[in-house]
């Protein structure tokens, strides 16, 4: 195990280029499943979660590799498995994205539970009736075996909730059904969107991108191709708030500024100013951070929702980014109701923050924090924690970093890029 070693107070300041979205390079890697023909994905993410994926890919059967940084090659033409390995399944929540592929493909597949943030319950009940309606038929015991042995049948479906994997999950599955299958009430999020373009280059046709009714016009056979995977706005956010709570001045390069507009609407609520030229997204130095309230001065809410609402995997960072705004806020976290269990940790570093209920915090800042020794429970937390460490005072010793590092690449090198004092290094237990 490793730990993070943070010494706090020095601003973040610099140019970063984000890297490639974690949350669209798990589908996408999925979906190379869906051809015989050798797939070359570009600005992937080298993270502990996209190397999971890999090695459930080469489970099944598919040659994969590194081409270079960023680049992977995906082969599934000797594919002969259908049936995904459960040790590695426990790694990722993502690996459940393996199910509408190999349905699609072979007509049937055998899933293990997936893995993941245990940040509440994450239903697969929208993934499974997805399937029922494209013709699977579904048989739940302690593994999920899906059979369409005549193949998949095009539909006109409704989720019974906007579910970001389900509507991947069904996405992919009806790409490779001959035929138009229109998904209503799906998810819109940039990587679902991202998903989308690449089944397009692969040889399917999709109305509605980016809106929550999409007809798939799905084919016999899809393509290879080539698809660059799109920058990371959960990234994007979190380095944005890293140096606002530093007060550095800080560049994020070649970003899609249509990604980031809730984002950036719900920091400056909490008196996060930043600015868009062209590609970049910049972050003035120095800004005193207030919360506005209200009409009436009433005490704002943050909460998050299905796109284009705020991103629930920011709900984290805007907490931590709230402990160092002057004024109160809730922090509303309606998706998952173990999400906002991380705040003892900030707790004991100095925040005031109080816990209504699993879904709703108030937080009051801004309170000057201390450096302590706390562990990442998960990637968002990990990542809100961390953010806390820089802007203390003394030293924070994080535990547990596997789980940042699912989330983002060599964080530690790039942050030390900008400024910071954070070493990685083995945590050691000491004996009694």
């Amino acid at each position: 195990m490793e730990k993070f070693v943070i010494e706090g107070g020095v601003p973040l300041s610099g140019t970063i280029v984000p890297a490639g979205n974690k949350n669209g390079a798990l589908p996408i890697l999925a979906a190379c499943l869906l051809t015989e023909d050798e797939v070359i994905l570009r600005n992937v993410p080298r993270i502990s979660d996209v190397e999971a994926m890999l090695a459930l890919l080469e489970g099944l059967g598919a040659q994969v590799g590194w081409l270079g940084p960023g680049e992977v090659s995906v082969d599934a033409s000797n594919v002969d498995r259908f049936e995904v390995d459960r040790e590695l399944a426990e790694r990722i929540r993502a690996s459940f994205l393996l199910a509408g592929p190999l349905l699609a493909r072979f007509g049937q597949a055998q899933m293990p539970p997936p893995g993941g943030d245990v940040i509440g319950r994450r239903r697969l009940d929208p993934h499974l009736d997805a399937f029922r309606a494209l013709g699977a038929s579904v048989h739940h015991n302690r593994e999920i075996t899906l059979e369409a042995p005549l193949g998949l049948r095009p539909c006109d479906f409704l989720m019974d909730e906007p579910s970001v994997m389900a509507t991947e999950n069904a996405l992919m599955a009806a790409a490779l059904t001959r035929g138009p299958t229109v998904i209503r009430n799906a998810a819109s999020e940039p990587h679902v969107q991202d998903l989308a373009r690449m089944l397009v280059a692969m040889g399917a046709a999709i109305d509605g991108v980016g809106s929550n009714v999409m007809t798939v016009h799905g084919t016999a056979s899809l393509r290879g191709c080539t698809h660059t995977i799109a920058p990371d706005h959960i990234e994007i956010g979190s380095f944005m708030a890293l140096a606002g709570v530093t007060g550095g001045e800080l560049i994020v390069k070649d970003t899609r500024p249509e990604d980031l507009r809730m984002i950036r609407l719900v920091f400056d609520r909490l008196g996060l100013r930043t600015e868009v030229r062209g590609a970049d997204v910049i972050v003035p130095a120095n800004q005193r951070l207030v919360v506005r309230n209200d009409a009436g001065d009433y005490m704002p809410k943050v909460e998050d929702g299905p796109w284009p609402a705020f991103p629930a995997d920011l709900t984290s960072i805007a907490l931590a980014l709230a402990t160092q705004s002057e004024g109160s806020v809730i922090i509303h976290e309606k998706m998952f109701e173990n999400r906002l269990f991380f705040t003892d940790k900030l707790q004991v570093m100095g925040a005031a923050i109080t816990i209504c209920d699993p879904h709703r915090a108030i937080v009051v800042g801004p309170r000057r924090l201390r450096g302590e020794r706390v562990e990442s429970p998960d990637i968002r937390a990990g990542m809100a924690i961390l953010m806390a460490a820089l802007c203390a005072d003394g030293v924070t010793e994080i535990g547990n970093v596997r789980q940042i590092d699912r989330g983002y690449e060599r964080i530690d090198e790039r942050l030390r890029a900008l400024g910071a004092r954070i070493t990685r290094v083995d945590d050691v237990p000491v004996l009694a």
